[in-house]
């Protein structure tokens, strides 16, 4: 299994002193949880590995897939040669999965006589083409399913702008203001013209809906825009960003190791704990020119 936290390079700027220092950041580790029923894939989900038995068990049982856990036998990840234990015992149930996949599968037995949870009519749990894979084979999928060359995009940011612009969409958060409870994206050009903004109790809801309002109102794909949101910048939103064709991601707070991996992967400029004055770039640097102390600017890379 993955550890929780990666290591990766990245460069913070200061827009202040017109400086830049690159040292290693430490990111949370995103990989995907296939979760099994009786061998029966049931959700996909994304998560930092660890207690993962819990994850499941907590997951089917607040679904209602599960009605208590007396009615669960054992819950075991999926090994190579078979299902290993938690605790390290042979398990009988689940199968094996390829060798990237092993501790991103786990399978619930259910005891002697009680039946599998009826999945008819029940909200789509996320299945995809990264069922029961590595992170790695996840990027592989969503790079096979964008049709937007992101890497190709030439667009050229601003870092003060780019620092400038949590500001600006927390401007517009009228209902944040009232609640304090909400989520944000917006959508900004290189110029930092807002193109669309939205709030949502969910991160990923609202960029559906930014991205679904520019689609209607500016175009697609979405070149030489930048995505902001007011969050941590997960693999989900790295995903949507690409298959938007949108070059530069924008977070307030940090990116995972696996977003950081498919905006590599991708070509896109992935920006976190972007705070005026500094902005942390985890890749695509080369799109975010720095104004230098003694005046002029400079590509940050």
């Amino acid at each position: 299994m993955a550890a929780s936290s990666t290591r990766t390079p990245r460069v913070r700027l200061d827009v202040e002193a017109g400086t830049t220092a690159r040292r290693p950041d430490v990111l949370a580790t995103e990989e995907p949880l296939e979760v099994r029923v009786g061998g029966d894939p049931v959700v996909v989900t994304m998560r930092t590995p660890g207690d993962d038995t819990d994850l499941a068990l907590g997951f089917l049982l607040t679904e209602g897939l599960l009605a208590s856990l007396d009615d669960v036998e054992r819950a075991v990840h999926c090994a190579v040669a078979g299902p290993v234990g938690m605790g390290g015992d042979p398990g009988a149930a689940g199968g094996g999965v390829p060798p990237e996949a092993a501790g991103n599968v786990l399978d619930v037995t259910l005891r002697p006589g009680v039946a599998a949870p009826d999945l008819e009519g029940r909200r789509t749990f996320g299945m995809t083409s990264a069922c029961g894979v590595c992170g790695s084979a996840s990027i592989d999928a969503v790079r096979h399913r964008s049709a937007h060359d992101v890497a190709a995009d030439p667009v050229v940011v601003d870092a003060a702008l780019l620092a400038s612009l949590p500001g600006r969409l927390r401007e517009g958060q009228r209902v944040f203001d009232r609640t304090g409870g909400l989520h944000a994206a917006g959508l900004f050009t290189a110029d930092g013209e807002l193109l669309a903004a939205a709030e949502d109790v969910g991160r990923h809801n609202a960029v559906d809906k930014v991205l679904g309002r520019a689609a209607r109102e500016v175009g697609w794909p979405l070149r030489g825009t930048v995505l902001q949101v007011s969050g941590r910048a997960s693999f989900e939103l790295v995903q949507k960003a690409l298959a938007a064709g949108v070059p530069v991601l924008s977070a307030v707070s940090a990116p995972s190791s696996l977003a950081v991996s498919l905006a590599r992967e991708a070509g896109m400029t992935l920006a976190g704990f972007v705070r005026a004055p500094t902005v942390n770039l985890y890749c695509g640097e080369h799109r975010v020119v720095l104004a230098a102390a003694g005046g002029g600017a400079t590509p940050s890379s």
